[in-house]
Parts: C-alpha cells; structure tokens; sequence
C-alpha cells in the first residue's frame, strides 16, 4: 500500500510573558512540564532580506537546519477572508509548516528565491549539494542568541473534539538579551482541524489571563 507522508502545520499565537506566568502554569493542577533546555539559533537571510520578507524563516538551531514558511492555505487567503478573520481570534494565530529535512530546506530555499534550475534541484534531492550551500544562496546570519526555554502541556476541559496529539503546549522562552515570549501552539494535520485548534488556543489563552 502507498504511504503518504503528511506534514503537520503549526497553529500558534505569541504572547509577552510577564514576571508571573510561570506561577501561573504550576497552579493550573492540570499542567504537565516537559521540562527545560537551552539552545543557540542563527538566522539566515539574504543581503535584502527576500526569505523574512516573505515570512520564511531558515534558522540553525544547534547546529541542524530548519525552514519555517507559512502553510499553502494562509498565503492564498484573500484581502476579505482576511478581514473576516481580524474580527474575530484567528488574527492572532499563525499557521507554518517546520521542515527540518536538510535536502528539502534547501530546495524550498532556493524555490522562494527563485534561483533554483533542474540540474541542481535533482543534486539536492540526491544528497548531494555541496555544503557550501548557504554561501552560493549568498545567505548570511542577521541574528543570533540563546534561549532557554520551558515547555507545558495543558489538557483541554470538557469534551471538546481534540486534534491529533490531544492537549495544548505552551513555550515560554527568555533569550540572553533579556526578551520574554510565550507560545501557545497545536500541531494539525489537515485543513479539517484548524478551527478546533483555533479553539484550543483561544481557551488556552483565557486560562493564562
């Protein structure tokens, strides 16, 4: 039987996290910490910025490559869905897909800078490609730091229907140049699952205040 590989998509919505939130997730009974790490990302761009420009991130994080770029589905909304969904919680939520295998970031990069031709393309997904890569894209880091970062997961109340994985994760991030972010996210794997993760994070969200 053919397999067919699906990839999840990431719904997310950030947050500043004030002096407190940690407390605040250790009194919900409920939340289960996945425990703490730390880790170095370098992100890359061109000279004029084409790849953050789009909303396409490539980082390094400890030392492996991976490519965040917005799912298909947001990039073709129109001006009115667009308009629709400010009016309601969806306008604080992203949608991207993670990839994380080496041949594919690279041939996704060179398809967003459009400098890809078919000799090179068939090189990159043979393993092949050089790695000198990121300098023949002329790619060059324009950010690096630390982050040390703690991870929960919050059961949903009730019986709402649940997405594939079940639960809420919750990312709290502080960067060494003294930068605090939270990220409520829920992996989905098809377009069906996108408003009961909208959801998820909405309760999420009210429950952290």
């Amino acid at each position: 039987r053919e397999r067919t590989e699906r990839m999840s998509v990431e719904v997310e919505r950030k947050f500043v996290c004030g002096p407190d939130i940690q407390t605040r997730l250790n009194d919900l009974a409920v939340a289960v910490c996945l425990g703490c790490a730390q880790f170095l990302d370098q992100y890359f761009d061109t000279p004029d910025c084409r790849l953050t420009l789009r909303d396409v991130w490539l980082r390094r994080r400890q030392g492996s490559w991976e490519l965040k770029c917005r799912d298909g589905a947001t990039r073709r909304r129109s001006a009115a869905e667009s308009r629709q969904q400010e009016r309601g919680g969806d306008a604080l939520c992203t949608r991207y897909r993670e990839i994380t295998e080496l041949a594919e970031v690279i041939a996704r990069v060179r398809e967003e800078l459009r400098e890809g031709d078919h000799e090179q393309a068939a090189r990159v997904r043979d393993g092949q490609m050089s790695p000198s890569w990121v300098r023949e894209l002329c790619l060059f880091p324009f950010a690096q730091f630390t982050t040390e970062r703690c991870s929960y997961i919050l059961p949903m109340e009730g019986e709402e229907e649940e997405v594939e994985g079940g639960g809420t994760r919750v990312d709290l991030d502080r960067t060494d140049f003294g930068f605090c972010v939270g990220e409520i996210e829920v992996l989905v794997q098809s377009p069906e699952e996108m408003d009961s993760a909208l959801r998820k994070i909405e309760r999420t969200a009210q429950r952290l205040g």
